[in-house]
Order: C-alpha cells, then sequence, then structure tokens
C-alpha cells in the first residue's frame, strides 16, 4: 500500500457535508466527497462516471493550521415587488491541511500525475476556492496514519511564528473496519456514491479524531530563538550607545562641543 499526500491550502476553503438550500457550512476539516471531487476533477472524470475506486481509498486529514470560520451573506433579488432570497455561506480563512489517500500502489501513483497536471481546473470543496501553492506532496510508501504522522509541518511561517514554532496536530482518519475504534470516533456523511446532479448520493462512514495526536516544533520560530533575537537587538543597541558616549568624551578631551546636529549633516 502506498499514500499519496496533498497539501490543502488557500485563502478560503469551503467542506461542507449534507448541507441544502438556504444556509451552507462547512466542517473544520475536508471531507472525503470533497477530496475525492477534487481527485475526480484531476482524471478529467465526469459527474455522471463511476467513483468506486477513489471511494474505496482510506482517506485521512491532518489539521497543520485550523481555520476561522467566516460567513458570507448573500441577498438575491426577486424582481420588483418581491422581497429579496436571502442564502448564507460558510468557509474557513487561511486554513492549511494535510490530507491523504491510502491504496494500491499504480493508482495512487496514477492520481499523483493527474493532480500535477489536471484534466479540469480544481478547487477545494467550491469553485471560487482554487488552491494555492503546491497540491500534490508525492507518493509516500507508508500507511496512511504513519505517512500523516511523520510528514512535516504544512503551516504558514506566520501562523508557526504565531504559536512560537509549536503545537499539537489532530488527525482524522477514515475507520472502515471499526477495529480500535476509539471514544472520539463519529460518523459522518460524506462517502461518495454518485456525483449525478440528478441523483446525488452519499454514505455514512466512521471517523476517528484523535487530538493532539501529533507533536511539531520549528526551532526557527520557537519562544527561546525570539528571546535570542530580541538579545541581539538589545545588545547592539547597547553597544551603539556606548560607541556615542565614548566619541562625545574624545570631543570633549579635545576642547570641542559636541553638537547633537552635526550627526545629520552630510
Amino acid at each position: 500500500m502506498s499514500t499519496l499526500l496533498m497539501r490543502l491550502s488557500s485563502p478560503l476553503q469551503s467542506w461542507g457535508a449534507d448541507d441544502k438550500f438556504d444556509r451552507r457550512g462547512t466542517m473544520r476539516e475536508p471531507t472525503k466527497s470533497g477530496v475525492a471531487g477534487l481527485l475526480a476533477a484531476a482524471l478529467g472524470r465526469r459527474r455522471d462516471d463511476g467513483l468506486g475506486d477513489i471511494a474505496s481509498l482510506r482517506f485521512g486529514v491532518r489539521i497543520d493550521q485550523p481555520g476561522q470560520l467566516v460567513r458570507d451573506y448573500h441577498t438575491v433579488s426577486r424582481g420588483a415587488g418581491k422581497s429579496s432570497y436571502v442564502t448564507e455561506r460558510y468557509y474557513l480563512s487561511d486554513a492549511v491541511f494535510l490530507a491523504g489517500v491510502e491504496g494500491d500502489d499504480a493508482f495512487i501513483r496514477a492520481l499523483d500525475a493527474a493532480l500535477r497536471v489536471p484534466a479540469f481546473p480544481l478547487y477545494l470543496g467550491r469553485r471560487s476556492c482554487p488552491p494555492e501553492g503546491r497540491l500534490a506532496l508525492g507518493v509516500r510508501r507508508a500507511p496512511l496514519e504513519k505517512a500523516l504522522r511523520e510528514e512535516p509541518w504544512q503551516a504558514c511561517k506566520w501562523y508557526r511564528k504565531r504559536v512560537a514554532g509549536s503545537a499539537r496536530l489532530t488527525l482524522v482518519l477514515e475507520n472502515k473496519t471499526l477495529e480500535n475504534k476509539t471514544i472520539e470516533a463519529f460518523l459522518r456523511r460524506d462517502f461518495p456514491l454518485s456525483f449525478d446532479q440528478e441523483h446525488r448520493k452519499y454514505a455514512l462512514r466512521y471517523l476517528d479524531d484523535q487530538a493532539n495526536a501529533v507533536n511539531v516544533n520549528d526551532e526557527n520560530y520557537s519562544a527561546s530563538s525570539s528571546g535570542s533575537d530580541r538579545g541581539i537587538e538589545q545588545s547592539q543597541e547597547q553597544s551603539h550607545e556606548q560607541s556615542q558616549e565614548q566619541s562625545q568624551e574624545q570631543s570633549q578631551k579635545h576642547g570641542h562641543e559636541h553638537d547633537p546636529m552635526s550627526e545629520l549633516e552630510g
């Protein structure tokens, strides 16, 4: 078995599950149906094409950078004399996820190649959410959970700085056999059976939610590193002040009065 890893990042992304009509929500992490649709688009499949091979892949997500929930409030005019039609759509802002699918090596490598040269445009949950940066991270010859645990942290630099270079990441893994099911396991209706617009169909699947499952550290943004940087800056300021004092003393020895404006001349 091999695992294909993907970095899912965008200014906005939205992963709905079983939402209808006026209110379209989003899960806190990518859904299997959403990522299956992304893979199907990369392969060039139509909505009425089969999904069995993609749906059978084991799916998992690591939350590297939790997003902020934002609401998009819509009003659509129905014409003169009629009230406006109101809808609400929710998105995740500035989120970064490490997603993986596990399966037969040949098919996994075909998916990796398709993501690099996709047949159709790709988006993260909705068409208004194209991915940014590198999407396909490559194939790992490892089981899904091992690959997700060992891959380097994918969070943005500004977020690493905000959390002082360390975090405890959550894993959300598909549990097909229900073996070793944790107390945090739950059901979600996002197993894709059909994307046909006339008859979309999804089934339930079990997921294991493992909070604080992976510890990550980046020494470049650690608290100790920040402290040493401030120490260097303070040392440089002290050295500059000392050199100014020495210069003033030398001027006074030669009988010259120190003129503060002279530092601005030239």
